[in-house]
C-alpha cells in the first residue's frame, strides 16, 4: 500500500485555488475510485488516463486505486487534473518519485497517448503557483500564455513520459523563457487621422481616454460613430503589468485566446445588439465572465443602443458603479472584474434621420420619446458625456478640413500627459475618484458654484449627474494643464449633457 499527492489547481473565477490530489493504492479487486465532487468531464479522466498511461509504456496497477481531489465541498471541472491523477498513479505504484512529485503543481489533459493538450485558465494557475513558490508542469501549447508571468518556474511538456524522465533525473525539462516586454505599435492599426472633420467628437473621446469617462454618440447613420468608437482604442495608453494580467486572466479562463505581441493593449469589445444578459455581463451554471469582463480595463461599444433589449441594458448600471460584478447561482458563486469604459452610439430617431438637413425624417415627436425611452434614465444618469455626431459636408470628405487631421499618436501623447496629473494627485483616473476625493480634488469657486447650481436646477440632474460632472470637469482642465477647474472647464463639462438638456 502506498499514497502519493500532486498539487494541482481549480478554477473559480479568476482565481485557482490550490486541489491536491491524494492518489491511494491498497489491496483488493482492481478498481479506480475517484472522489471529490468531481463533474462529468473530470470522472471520465479515469478512462484517459489509463490509456495514456498504458500506450505511455508504464505499468497501470490492477489493485484498488482510490483518487481524492481536496477539498472535497469545492466542484471540479474540466481535463486539467488528467495529468496530476496519473502522475499520482505513477508515483503511487513507484514509477517515479513521490517525494519529488510533491514540490511540482501540475495542470493539463492527457490524449488517449500520453500527448498533453492544453486547457483554459492557465494564466492564473502560474500566478498561484508562483505566489506558492512551486514549479509548473504544463502543457507546451499553454507556455506563451504563463510565460507572462515574471519570475515563474514553468516546464512546458509535449508528452507524460517527458515530465516522468524529468522526475526520474533521466532528462531535465529546459524551463520556458519569461515573455519579452511587448512594444506599441500603431503600424497596424486604424488612426484618427482616418476620420475627416467631426473635431468635437475627437475632443470629446479625448477626454473620455483621459479621465474614463462614458460617453453616449447621437448621430445619423453613416457619420462616422462606429469609425471613430474603433479608432479610440489607439489614443489609450498602454496598460501596467498587474492590469495586463487581470485582463488576459480574463480571456485565458474563456478560452478566448490573445496575442502575446499586444497584451499590454487595452481590450475592446463590441458585441451585437442582440447579446443576451448573461451574454454580457457573465453567467451559467459555471459562472464565466461575460463581455463587460473581457473588456476589463478597456473598452465596451454597444452600437445601436436602443436596439439592445431594455432588460439587457439594465444589466450594466451595478458594474459601471462598482467595477466588478457578482454572479451567484445555487451551488457557486463567482465574482469578476468589471472596470471598463463604456462607448455607445444610436440614431437619434427610428429611422435615424431626425435633424438631418435632408429632411427625410417623418418620425413623430411620440415615436421618438418612446425610441429613446429604451434607454432608462438610470442608466443614461451613468453616462457622462451625450453629444451629436452631425453629417460631414461632402465638400470635407473631398477636400479635407482646413486645420489638418491629428494622428492617433499626437492624440496620445496628450491623454498620457493629462492622465498622468491625475495619477500623480490621487492614483487613479479621474472618473475613478469617490466621493470624499471629489470634494477635495475637484473644487470650484463661487462664480463655478453658482454655475452648476443653475445647471442642476434648470436640467434637474442628480447627485450622481453632479459629481460626475465634476470629474469630467477636472479631466478637462487635466488637459488644459490647469491647476484648478475654471469656469470653461465646467462649462465645457455641463454641455455634454446633452439628453439632460433635451429632458
Amino acid at each position: 500500500m502506498s499514497l502519493a499527492i500532486a498539487y494541482s489547481r481549480g478554477r473559480s473565477g479568476i482565481d485557482a485555488p490550490l486541489v491536491t490530489v491524494e492518489v491511494h493504492i491498497s489491496n483488493g479487486l482492481p478498481a479506480l475510485n475517484l472522489v471529490g465532487l468531481p463533474e462529468a468531464a473530470v470522472k471520465e479522466s479515469k478512462d484517459r488516463v489509463r490509456g495514456a498511461i498504458i500506450n505511455s509504456h508504464f505499468e497501470f496497477p490492477m489493485q484498488r486505486i482510490t483518487i481524492n481531489l481536496a477539498p472535497a465541498d469545492v466542484p471540479k471541472e474540466g481535463g486539467r487534473f488528467d495529468l496530476p491523477i496519473a502522475l499520482g498513479i505513477l508515483a503511487a505504484s513507484g514509477q517515479i518519485p513521490i517525494a519529488e512529485l510533491a514540490k511540482y503543481e501540475c495542470i493539463g489533459e492527457l490524449s488517449l497517448g500520453g500527448e498533453l493538450r492544453s486547457v483554459n485558465g492557465v494564466l492564473p494557475v502560474a500566478l498561484q503557483a508562483r505566489d506558492a513558490q512551486r514549479p509548473l508542469f504544463l502543457p507546451l501549447d499553454n507556455a506563451q500564455e504563463a510565460a507572462l508571468v515574471q519570475h515563474a518556474e514553468l516546464f512546458p511538456a509535449q508528452h507524460l513520459t517527458d515530465i516522468c524522465a524529468h522526475l526520474n533525473g533521466f532528462h531535465k525539462l529546459d524551463a520556458a523563457m519569461p515573455a519579452p516586454q511587448a512594444v506599441h505599435s500603431d503600424a497596424d492599426s486604424p488612426d484618427f487621422s482616418d476620420v475627416q472633420g467631426q473635431f468635437h467628437v475627437k475632443r470629446a473621446l479625448e477626454i473620455a481616454a483621459t479621465g474614463l469617462h462614458n460617453i453616449l454618440m447621437l448621430g445619423p447613420p453613416g457619420t462616422g460613430k462606429s469609425m471613430l468608437a474603433s479608432r479610440l482604442p489607439t489614443i489609450l495608453p498602454v496598460l501596467s503589468e498587474v492590469q495586463a494580467l487581470e485582463s488576459a486572466a480574463i480571456a485565458s479562463i474563456c478560452g478566448a485566446g490573445f496575442n502575446s505581441a499586444n497584451w499590454l493593449k487595452p481590450p475592446y469589445r463590441a458585441p451585437h445588439h442582440t447579446a443576451s444578459a448573461p451574454a454580457l455581463v457573465g453567467g451559467g451554471s459555471n459562472p464565466q465572465p461575460g463581455e463587460i469582463s473581457l473588456a476589463h480595463n478597456g473598452i465596451l461599444f454597444l452600437d445601436e443602443l436602443p436596439e439592445f433589449d431594455r432588460k439587457v441594458l439594465e444589466v450594466l448600471r451595478e458594474p459601471l458603479e462598482t467595477g466588478h460584478i457578482t454572479i451567484s447561482r445555487a451551488t457557486r458563486q463567482a465574482d469578476f472584474p468589471a472596470r471598463f469604459l463604456l462607448i455607445s452610439a444610436m440614431n437619434p430617431c427610428p429611422c435615424g434621420y431626425l435633424g438631418d438637413p435632408s429632411g427625410r425624417c417623418r418620425c413623430t415627436s411620440e415615436q421618438v420619446a418612446r425610441y429613446r425611452a429604451k434607454i432608462s434614465g438610470p442608466l443614461l444618469d451613468r453616462i457622462d458625456m451625450h453629444l451629436e455626431v452631425p453629417r460631414v459636408s461632402h465638400e470635407v470628405l473631398r477636400k479635407g478640413s482646413a486645420e489638418g487631421e491629428q494622428s492617433s499618436a499626437v492624440i496620445r501623447a496628450r491623454v498620457i500627459k493629462a492622465r498622468a496629473l491625475a495619477v500623480a494627485r490621487s492614483g487613479k483616473a479621474n472618473s475613478l475618484l469617490t466621493a470624499k476625493e471629489v470634494k477635495q480634488i475637484c473644487t470650484l469657486s463661487e462664480q463655478g458654484h453658482q454655475l452648476l447650481e443653475q445647471a442642476m436646477n434648470s436640467f434637474g440632474l442628480s447627485h450622481r449627474a453632479y459629481h460626475r460632472i465634476l470629474k469630467l470637469a477636472r479631466t478637462i482642465a487635466d488637459l488644459a494643464g490647469s491647476k484648478n477647474i475654471e469656469i470653461p472647464h465646467l462649462s465645457e463639462a455641463i454641455g455634454y449633457r446633452k439628453l439632460d438638456r433635451q429632458a
